[in-house]
């Protein structure tokens, strides 16, 4: 381990690439559960020091891949939650493989996509080159769709052909919209590579066509919005979260869609730095509140406990979307803080949903309840995370959340007041379900849960520290970001 340690400290940029890819390969030909499951985890451990260690290790940029504070917070996020996620995954697939809805062939499968999508996902986070990013972000989709649908009943073939479709829609979309901003690139840089490499685009968009420019992120907002889940986009999340197994729908809220929003922030960036481009953040600010008033009313008609969590999500994508819409040095670090904070706590209610939905057989809503009675470690883990995401103090969304309604009610008061009356609704949906689900009279089976606690309270204690307390050091990498994101 001091050996691969030392050589991650050399290249730990290309090992943030190549310890997934590799492993991708290797996993799909062990027939071993456990030995595939341990070197899952494995991996995204030893990629996950990768990661920290690019904190410390920044090498320059080159034509195709960099780092710089932004994609730095990123990566390390990622990397953190796709590793709590295969502790979490080793325990929760070896119980569907146990009840037999999962086959060994279905196991190799799946373990070779979870580091085929932790490769995607990274590539298109340190990617310098916005032609390699969308290739990334439509490699990641694809994997998604492959593991959404591993189930191969109907429903989940019905969940991975939509997702397969909308996502297809909004990656053509986000081509188009990358394609007008090389045509905006090339009479300034010329033609090939470099007008399309990151680093060169932000020195000269100052000089690039507005218009090109302007059509070119109405694109981008679209293709890359609908990835986020963004309503009205958001039509494929939803299915995809409920029929796919339960780490995936984790890896897809606190992680795909992050990897989205980073690259439109990439594209708001250059816009930011074009004087004569239209201002990018009012076309944010209008998706993300219809995202979050569309989503709190949501909430209160799912009656399946995983569609009730995909709609949380497409709320909280909404508000992050809205802070960095609004823009500013508050509004900004409060998105990237909201981003990192709904991440760690909604996979870990992922964590406890996945396995409370295998403790009771089902996912529905109304053959649940009494949980902290029966599944007391099970119960009371989701009702923290639900205290977590509807942003009670004092853990840390409710912090962001406060940075974000406190900004935007000093500049635009009428737009504070729709963002407070589309959390209020939301916080009264999941309460109202909470209520259901934990508390009461005991329903449907209580079998004993087979699972790992120590992914969901590792995230929820996080989310809690960052309430009360954050680094400074956390707090400056922050604030450099929100400088950089204008």
């Amino acid at each position: 381990m001091n050996n691969l340690l030392t050589q991650l400290s050399i290249e730990p940029l290309t090992a943030v690439l190549f310890i997934p890819a590799v492993t991708a390969a290797v996993l799909a030909l062990l027939p071993s559960y456990w030995v595939a499951a341990r070197l899952n985890v494995l991996a995204t451990f030893v990629t996950l020091i990768a990661a920290v260690l690019l904190l410390f290790d920044r090498p320059p940029a080159g034509g195709y891949l960099f780092i710089d504070d932004l994609n730095n917070a990123f990566i390390v996020l990622t990397t953190f939650v796709a590793f709590t996620t295969s502790v979490f995954s080793a325990s929760y697939i070896a119980h569907e493989l146990e009840i037999g809805r999962l086959t060994p062939n279905h196991l190799r499968f799946y373990h070779a996509m979870y580091q085929t999508l932790m490769f995607a996902m990274n590539l298109g986070l340190v990617a310098n080159n916005i032609g390699l990013m969308w290739v990334a972000v439509e490699l990641a989709t694809l994997t998604t769709v492959l593991m959404v649908g591993i189930y191969r009943t109907h429903e989940a073939l019905e969940a991975a052909w939509k997702y397969f479709i909308l996502g297809s829609v909004g990656i053509a979309l986000a081509l188009f919209g990358t394609i007008l901003v090389y045509m905006a690139a090339r009479p300034v840089i010329g033609e090939g590579a470099d007008a399309m490499v990151w680093t060169t685009l932000i020195e000269h968009a100052s000089r690039f066509s507005p218009e090109l420019l302007n059509v070119a992120f109405v694109f981008l907002l679209l293709g890359y919005g609908t990835k986020i889940g963004l309503a009205p986009l958001h039509a494929w999340l939803p299915d995809a979260h409920a029929e796919g197994p339960t780490p995936i729908s984790a890896v897809l809220s606190g992680l795909l869609l992050n990897v989205a929003l980073y690259a439109l922030l990439r594209f708001k960036m250059l816009l930011a730095v074009n004087p004569s481009a239209l201002a990018s953040g009012p076309l944010m600010v209008t998706l993300g509140l219809i995202s979050v008033v569309f989503a709190a009313f949501m909430l209160y008609r799912r009656r399946d406990i995983k569609r009730m969590f995909a709609y949380s999500s497409i709320e909280h994508m909404g508000i992050i979307v809205f802070a960095f819409g609004m823009g500013g040095p508050i509004a900004n670090f409060a998105g990237l803080l909201h981003m990192a904070m709904h991440s760690l706590t909604k996979s870990a209610i992922f964590f406890a949903v996945g396995h409370i939905a295998q403790t009771k057989g089902t996912q529905k809503i109304a053959e649940m309840g009494g949980l902290t009675e029966t599944n007391p470690v099970l119960g009371w883990g989701l009702v923290l995370g639900v205290v977590a995401i509807a942003g009670l103090p004092p853990l840390g969304i409710f912090m962001s959340e406060f940075l974000i309604v406190s900004s935007t009610f000093a500049r635009q008061p009428l737009l504070a007041i729709v963002l407070v009356v589309g959390l209020l609704i939301g916080f009264g949906a999941l309460f109202l379900r909470l209520n259901s689900i934990a508390f009461g009279e005991p329903r449907g089976a209580s079998a004993e849960a087979k699972a790992s606690y120590v992914p969901m309270f590792i995230h929820l204690t996080l989310v809690l520290m960052a309430g009360i307390y954050l680094p400074p050091q956390m707090v400056t990498w922050f604030q450099n970001v929100a400088k950089l994101l204008g």
